[in-house]
């Protein structure tokens, strides 16, 4: 069998291969069938943590000539098990060490390896796949690419502890998504694995947890489903809550409150349901304490951040739960220099991690503060805050970035914040250096912070204005991500309410009125609604309204006839209707209503339309073209201001 090595050979990885390794791989060639199953077992007993020894008889091809005496019908039971152990050896070296094993296609030979009637045989080549698997290097998919394999994997989930062990460690590494959930889901996953919770095995237990974790994220079916199943007479969630029990490890602890804020995420469990208020809440809330691990406390942050943050309540409730906010303050001080840690090691690892700390913290900030203004002011005066989510901004890992920016993005929505914190640090400056260049996850959460930053009560507004924001904000409405383009015409519309004219012929000018007119027939909603509402606070106050009807009249009108005209929905043509109220309020710009016949018919069909809302916006149209008096300017324009300075969520 070929197998080509990802990286060519170089003279320095030669010169380190010694005679006895080329020993072991010449032993594999021996005519005795004896002499080759010693040489397997000396070569499992060499490599054993031995990443230098591993990766030379890598090189010597050691693996073609494993991966072809496992496959022979001639080798005897016990040589092809004892390649099955050698071959999951190699796999638990370097990354580079599994990659050589999946260039010599091991995925597909060990699979047949499991039709083996031999448990012990089928053990080893659970063993080896489940650490080919979960490699980082390996692609999930190798596990669906033959439709057989996961229904007789499930059968095989009844053979022993060990097959149930490694096949559920092997299910919970490459369920990476609603299309895996499905195929798992369709073949019984969830009847095959949910009495292995009540396994006398801690580790099938675990493995059986984790397991019921990723199928339940963000799938309503199967959690709907785990939430009826009875195992020994017991509700599953009955079954979780035991499971996370202060008495349980904490792994089993994390793990069941994970696969309960998974199903309550889902709808399949309520948010003021006990086993959510009174035992998951807390359980993810001890997890963020110091004296756990990192892991433990950047999991359960993790955790709690999603498990809260749809749901006002329950941020409140764990905003008063253990001092969680003063907690979560510490994770910006790991480690510290009186840190309980004595094992060098440990400190090390957690030196590199501890940006992962901050990131957490910044999650569960933000999901706290995402409505409640005294959870807000909370945050906000814990100590430094501001200056941390200020430089969170600019660190180096893109994740703790853009939990930063979210963070950032949850407090903004505060009036009292906006004035006075958020000025007081001057963070448009950092947010508009992260707009410059950031991927397009950083780029859509700071422009929709940006959104809330120009509302008209903001400091920050004029001093963004002054930065050079137009042309940033009407480059992100020609990006191929939806979300930009609505971020962007969102924040444009923000900034021309009750604007001067300067500032909206700026915006007219830099987006220019083919874009403009581009945008009114994008096939993103929001996008349409965000670009009729950008519409109407440009063409406010009557000097601009002529003004800008002077030079863009007929583009406009052509652009209110062909959507009134279209297949759009109610809310579409509402707002419609109030641009040709604006437009009727101008001097000279409501000629070009009077004088339009198609508009008035279209006007005078809406002023008799069932719907209420369509009727009012046909009123207010013909109550400023009859009428030029302050007070028809002020209707117009009021429903203009109800309607579109409007806070990004």
């Amino acid at each position: 069998m070929a197998c080509l090595l990802e990286t060519p050979i170089r003279m320095s990885v030669l010169s380190e291969v010694t005679a006895s390794s080329r020993h072991y791989v010449d032993r594999l060639f021996d005519p005795d069938p004896q002499k080759v199953l010693q040489g397997v077992i000396d070569m499992k007993n060499a490599v054993i943590g031995n990443n230098k020894q591993k990766a030379n008889l890598i090189v010597l091809g050691a693996v073609p000539r494993l991966l072809y005496l496992l496959q022979q019908e001639t080798s005897s039971t016990e040589l092809k098990t004892e390649c099955a152990v050698v071959l999951g050896s190699l796999a638990m070296g370097t990354e580079n060490n599994v990659k050589s094993l999946l260039d010599c296609h091991i995925i597909p030979a060990l699979l047949q390896g499991l039709l083996s009637p031999d448990l012990k045989f089928i053990e080893a080549c659970l063993r080896c796949l489940r650490t080919i698997f979960t490699s980082p290097v390996t692609p999930e998919e190798l596990l669906y690419t033959d439709a057989t394999v996961i229904p007789h994997l499930m059968a095989l989930l009844s053979r022993s502890r060990y097959t149930q062990e490694y096949i559920c460690q092997i299910f919970s590494h490459c369920c990476k998504g609603p299309d895996h959930q499905t195929i798992l889901f369709n073949h019984g996953a969830v009847q095959n694995i949910a009495h292995l919770l009540t396994s006398v095995s801690y580790k099938v237990r675990m493995q059986a947890l984790k397991c019921f974790s990723v199928l339940a994220f963000e799938n309503p079916q199967v959690s709907m489903t785990l939430v009826n199943v009875l195992v020994d007479g017991e509700l599953l969630p009955q079954i979780f809550v035991k499971m996370l029990q202060r008495d349980k490890p904490i792994e089993m602890q994390l793990t069941s409150a994970k696969c309960l804020t998974y199903m309550c995420r889902a709808g399949a469990i309520r948010t003021d349901d006990n086993c959510i208020v009174l035992k998951t809440l807390p359980c993810l809330v001890r997890m963020c304490s110091k004296e756990r691990l990192l892991e433990e406390r950047v999991e359960g942050a993790e955790t709690l951040a999603y498990l809260i943050e749809p749901d006002v309540e329950l941020q409140r409730i764990a905003s008063i739960t253990d001092h969680l906010i003063a907690m979560l303050a510490d994770y910006f001080k790991y480690p510290s220099s009186v840190s309980a840690i004595t094992d060098i090691k440990r400190l090390d690892h957690d030196l590199k991690h501890a940006h992962e700390l901050r990131q957490a913290a910044f999650k569960l900030y933000a999901s706290l503060g995402a409505n409640d203004e005294d959870i807000r002011k909370k945050i906000i005066e814990t100590e430094n805050m501001m200056d941390r989510i200020v430089t969170g901004l600019s660190e180096s890992s893109v994740k703790v970035r853009l939990a930063a920016v979210r963070c950032l993005h949850s407090l903004s929505r505060s009036v009292q914040q906006l004035r006075t914190s958020f000025q007081d640090h001057a963070v448009w400056k950092p947010l508009m250096k992260v707009l410059q260049n950031a991927p397009d996850e950083i780029l859509v959460v700071a422009s929709s912070m940006l959104c809330n930053l120009l509302l008209e009560f903001s400091p920050s507004k004029e001093p963004i204005l002054e930065s050079g924001a137009v042309e940033l904000l009407c480059g992100l409405t020609q990006s191929e991500n939806p979300a930009l383009r609505v971020n962007g015409i969102w924040a444009l519309m923000n900034m021309a309410f009750q604007a001067e004219q300067k500032i909206k012929a700026d915006i007219l000018r830099s987006l220019s009125t083919e874009q403009l007119f581009r945008l009114l027939s994008d096939s993103d909603l929001n996008v349409l609604m965000k670009t009729l509402g950008l519409l109407r606070n440009l063409l406010s106050t009557r000097p601009h309204i002529d003004k800008i009807m002077s030079t863009h009249g007929k583009q406009i009108m052509q652009a209110v006839t062909l959507i009134l005209e279209g297949e759009h929905n109610i809310e579409v043509k509402e707002q419609t209707l109030c641009i040709l109220a604006n437009i009727a309020d101008g001097t000279t710009a409501k000629e070009l209503i009077m004088t339009n016949d198609d508009i008035l018919q279209k006007i005078k069909y809406y002023m008799g339309h069932s719907h209420v809302k369509l009727q009012l916006a046909a009123m207010f149209c013909i109550s400023n073209l009859v009428w030029n008096e302050e007070e028809g300017k002020r209707l117009a324009h009021k429903n203009a201001r109800i309607n579109y300075e409007t806070w990004a969520s």
